[in-house]
């Protein structure tokens, strides 16, 4: 039978009781598990303490990561805040990069010393199609969530004194993973900035390599939020035309001339839009707020395919005509599997791609979480700074740590947009928590 979570469980109940010894620098793994520090919140208030618990014994197939780095996404904040029921002690994160210290009798793929990530994704039933050809972001069985995420495989356990639980994330001082859910990092790129392409990077890679994007082909970028500015970057990189469609040329030189786009639309300008009509073959539709997307539409060429990205809180109206007498259509996309995770990992080292990022210790939780929580308007991903921040010290720094300002009352759009589409969601497998997980991200398109 399925492992079921525990319902709100205090931080003392579960960690602090165990009281492990001072940890040392490198956790070898023994029978009982691998000793560790997270960063956990027991209520949807969000307010962060250092707990002990033990990540699972290494197996044959894992991987044991010393963590050094992890991007704070904003789904970390839904989850964490409860906002659609939450399962606590709640250790967020899913944007994990460290460097392997151990690896299990049959690992193939990775070796100590190597620089390792963890995207959204720690375990699917790889048996279904879907799992097969490596897309396990839409497992028949549904994935196991790097973080509040169900052990329904057995491949996402923890240690001793934690069977049973859900999975806890990246904010954490060490991580086991199976080898073919891990990323390797190439040595060349910066572990501070790797996190955020197995978030916001592989949610525009995968369509635009699904789509077949590259020489000759006409991309469009909606939206140059954290979501627009990684896609630019991406489609130049595989060869693509890419056009920048925003609101108004506010943005124009930094598309153009910052971030190589080869041209720009302001959509507001009529002039530009009749200008641009029927001049693209993709469109990656990052923006979150609602709007009619059939003004886009005009943007396709014959056959032309538009990709909604952006979650809303109501349903596109759609005009069939284009569709049926200009071949167009629509279809959407979910993060990346993990193929195309590494594909996108190397092509941004390949081509030095990097996020915007800032560094801050585990420390700044509370700051960092309000920021979110307001919109975060400075298009900048926050990484905390696990190896330099997360430690025995951090008992004594963050005892007494402050909560951060969350409004409460408003419903994300992202609660909303999910509990209305619950029932279908339920359909395919996917529950709630699991869906904000991977919804948060594309919430932050059009910031």
């Amino acid at each position: 039978s399925r492992p079921r979570p525990p319902g709100k469980t205090s931080l003392g109940e579960v960690g602090s009781a165990l009281n492990p010894p001072p940890l040392a620098s490198i956790q070898m793994s023994s029978a009982d598990g691998i000793d560790a520090i997270a960063m956990a919140c027991s209520d949807g208030s969000c307010t962060f303490r250092p707990m002990h618990f033990k990540r699972r014994a290494l197996g044959d197939f894992d991987v044991q990561m010393e963590m050094k780095y992890c991007g704070v996404c904003h789904s970390d904040l839904h989850i964490a805040k409860g906002d659609l029921g939450g399962m606590y002690p709640c250790v967020p994160g899913h944007e994990l990069a460290g460097v392997c210290v151990a690896v299990g009798a049959k690992v193939t793929k990775f070796k100590k010393g190597d620089h390792v990530g963890v995207g959204c994704i720690v375990d699917s039933c790889r048996e279904c199609k879907n799992c097969k050809k490596g897309d396990e972001q839409y497992c028949y069985g549904g994935m196991t969530g790097t973080y509040n995420g169900i052990n329904k495989y057995g491949r996402a356990s923890l240690g001793k004194g934690f069977e049973g639980m859900h999975t806890f994330g990246g904010y954490t001082s060490q991580m086991v993973i199976h080898e073919e859910y891990a990323i390797k990092i190439p040595e060349s790129y910066p572990l501070e900035k790797a996190g955020p392409l197995m978030c916001a990077a592989i949610t525009m890679y995968d369509p635009l390599k699904y789509f077949g994007a590259g020489p000759g082909v006409r991309v469009g970028i909606m939206g140059l939020g954290g979501l627009g500015m990684m896609g630019v970057r991406l489609a130049k990189a595989l060869g693509a035309e890419v056009t920048v469609i925003s609101r108004s040329d506010t943005k124009r030189e930094m598309a153009t001339k910052q971030l190589g786009a080869d041209h720009f639309v302001a959509h507001l300008d009529e002039v530009q839009m009749k200008k641009a009509a029927g001049s693209l073959d993709l469109i990656l539709n990052t923006v979150s707020a609602d709007h009619d997307i059939n003004v886009f539409l005009k943007l396709l060429d014959k056959s032309g395919m538009f990709v909604p990205l952006g979650l809303l809180n109501n349903p596109h109206a759609i005009g069939q005509l284009p569709l049926m007498f200009e071949r167009k259509g629509v279809q959407g996309s979910l993060i990346g599997g993990i193929k195309a995770t590494q594909e996108c990992m190397d092509l941004c080292a390949k081509n030095k791609i990097y996020p915007e990022i800032k560094v801050v210790p585990v420390d700044a939780l509370p700051e960092v979480y309000s920021s979110l929580d307001a919109g975060n308007d400075a298009v900048v991903r926050y990484v905390l700074d696990i190896a330099g921040s997360l430690n025995e010290d951090t008992f004594t720094r963050c005892a007494n740590l402050a909560s951060p300002t969350l409004d409460k009352n408003v419903p994300s759009k992202t609660v909303t947009m999910l509990k209305a589409h619950a029932k279908p969601l339920a359909a395919l497998g996917i529950g709630v928590t699991v869906g904000a997980v991977l919804a948060g991200a594309l919430l932050r398109g059009s910031r």
